[in-house]
């Protein structure tokens, strides 16, 4: 099983990244898949949480949103969002938020608002839902996303949830205590922020994927950390248990939409 796709190699590195202890709030999408990746093999013990309020969910397809039924059925408890928010997010007892973005600067931080002007936007996007919140009250944030010129920019355009500010000490002076973003693992690289700068660095790059590969598909400077290393290719496991979960998620769509 030596052959997988970019977007395999991406689920997969982001999983590796989750460990056993972990208290996870997961975003939908790219973050929900490399969650469940983790869990289903080195991470069997990582507790899942979504915004609905679901806590310890095991769901055997991904769900389609946080209000996914599969969410509350396979969940050890669900409560309501405000305590969702209130005692566990902002009470600090998620060690790490998971999240997408449609837009990311150099310094982590996220836009899921707005493309272009607020007031006469070229596109209306989905919004902050609960990842403002997550960002700056999770132990530290993973993102997840595909390269692109157009996603990861010099500067986006709105202000949905705060990575590293204007990078440094930003964060911090702003009263912030939380890590905030220590990874973001795309479709070509995994990337880890400079530890005084706070930009993102490649740390690491994806079996068949080049530097020039990665720089035509990023809107900012690209820079690499010392010592830049090649991601560890995807194990049997690892493939099989996220081609499983892919096929039967697709599976029980069919069924829902026939």
């Amino acid at each position: 099983m030596a052959d997988f796709t970019p977007d395999e190699m991406m689920t997969i590195a982001a999983a590796r990244a989750l460990s056993n202890d972990d208290v996870c709030f997961v975003g939908i999408g790219a973050p929900s898949a490399a969650c469940n990746v983790a869990r289903l093999t080195h991470a069997p013990d990582i507790t899942l949480i979504y915004e609905s309020g679901t806590i310890g969910t095991a769901p055997s397809i991904l769900p389609l949103s946080i209000g996914d039924g599969e969410l509350c059925e396979t969940a050890l408890t669900t409560v309501a969002v405000p305590e969702m928010f209130r005692y566990w997010l902002q009470g600090g007892r998620i060690t790490v938020g998971f999240l997408g973005a449609a837009q990311l600067d150099p310094f982590g931080n996220i836009n899921t608002t707005v493309i272009g002007d607020y007031a006469h936007p070229k596109t209306r996007l989905p919004g902050g839902g609960g990842a403002p919140e997550i960002a700056s009250s999770c132990g530290e944030v993973f993102i997840t996303m595909k390269q692109s010129r157009r996603g990861m920019v010099k500067e986006i355009d709105f202000f949905t949830s705060f990575g590293h500010g204007r990078g440094g000490t930003d964060r911090q002076d702003l009263g912030i205590t939380t890590k905030g973003p220590t990874l973001l693992v795309t479709d070509l690289a995994v990337w880890r922020p400079h530890p005084e700068t706070k930009a993102f660095e490649v740390a690491s790059i994806h079996p068949g994927a080049t530097r020039e590969a990665i720089e035509a598909s990023c809107g900012w400077d690209v820079i690499y950390s010392e010592g830049v290393e090649e991601t560890a290719p995807p194990t049997d496991r690892e493939l099989t248990t996220l081609r499983d979960i892919n096929a039967r998620t697709a599976a029980a769509h069919r069924r829902s939409a026939a």
